[in-house]
């Protein structure tokens, strides 16, 4: 007796690239029903949902790779049809060694990881205030990195500087040496040293500017966070920097994370085993969203200093022996798990909505 194809399963995997997308249906015991590479584009998108519509399915679901960057149309796309979309991995190394690599074969292996349940991950929207957090933070970040570099250069700069100049710049403060550095008159650029200080001047300038944008960059972040986690940015060694980037890994529908242990991991502040034998030890698990964990150790490291209770914390542990590793470790787990609990109002809001 043949099934009825409307009572079917249909699930399309996706390889996404910068111009084309390429899609493997499977029907749901694995058969492989159409491959066909489509633009990347809205019409494009139209052109896959409507061939996806065609299979006659009761229920599809897309597998989709790289949500966050090149597949982030499709993914919306998909979402304004309501239709349920998975986010997937890269295929291990391993079994691209095995099978090969072609798109292909990574859009019909991103289709067989949601139909066995590897793949299981719901990805982040983007189209709410933590998605203007991402992109006022990637602004902000960049322009640190650049006033970084800036400053490097200013100094190596002066290291080569005529005599009678590097002893002038060489013993102020970095604010005092920018401020000079800045009011610079070189005159007429027609020997070295009025080279240097026309460079000199063009760099201090340079991070002036630099700096003034990072602090418009900030005023916005305090303002998103403040409205959209107050609790968050009013915890101790959490700041705007810090809440801006949790929420980014959370994304605007957190209750795609579905419990406290799921988080932590997600920060890559689970413990896992770390030894055999007799002895009993663990170690963070070196997944997880990396900037996350970044912005937690940054806020244990201030609680360390100047919150009494983790100083309290720390003098405990040490007694027992613990490293100061080890209490790094067990601090960012519970302050992972503070934080979870600070975002139960945003959790309960999208669960309402």
């Amino acid at each position: 007796m043949n099934r009825d194809p409307r009572l079917r399963r249909v699930v399309i995997g996706v390889d996404t690239h910068k111009h084309v997308h390429v899609a493997v249906a499977l029907d749901d015991i694995g058969g492989r029903l159409d491959a066909q590479s489509f633009p990347a584009d809205k019409a494009g998108y139209e052109q896959l949902l409507d061939r996806a519509a065609s299979f006659g399915a009761k229920r599809f679901v897309f597998a989709i790779e790289g949500t966050g960057s090149y597949g982030a149309g499709l993914t919306s796309a998909v979402r304004r049809r309501d239709i349920g979309v998975i986010e997937v991995l890269r295929t291990d190394r391993r079994d691209r060694r095995l099978r090969g690599k072609s798109d292909t074969i990574d859009a019909e292996n991103a289709a067989r990881a949601a139909l066995n349940g590897t793949a299981t991950s719901v990805p982040k929207t983007n189209d709410g205030t933590v998605e203007m957090l991402r992109q006022i933070k990637v602004a902000k970040d960049v322009a640190v990195k650049a006033r970084t570099a800036a400053m490097v250069t200013l100094k190596a700069v002066i290291v080569t500087a005529s005599p009678e100049l590097r002893e002038q710049l060489q013993p102020l403060s970095k604010v005092a040496l920018i401020e000079r550095c800045a009011g610079l008159r070189p005159g007429s650029v027609d020997t070295v040293t009025a080279a240097t200080k026309h460079t000199l001047r063009a760099i201090a300038r340079r991070w002036q500017h630099l700096n003034d944008e990072i602090k418009t960059h900030e005023v916005l972040l305090i303002e998103l966070t403040g409205t959209l986690a107050p609790q968050l940015v009013e915890a101790f060694g959490i700041g705007a920097d810090t809440a801006a980037e949790v929420l980014i890994v959370a994304g605007d529908n957190i209750d795609r994370v579905r419990s406290e242990p799921a988080w932590a991991r997600l920060c890559g502040v689970a413990p896992i085993p770390a030894s055999s034998g007799m002895t009993n030890r663990h170690r963070l698990n070196r997944g997880g969203h990396r900037q996350a964990n970044a912005a937690l150790y940054r806020a244990v490291i201030v609680r360390m200093q100047h919150h009494q209770p983790t100083r309290g914390y720390v003098a405990r542990r040490t007694s027992e022996g613990k490293t100061k590793a080890e209490i790094i470790r067990c601090l960012k787990r519970l302050l992972a798990r503070e934080i979870w609990a600070l975002l139960r109002p945003l959790r309960s809001t999208n669960a309402a909505t």
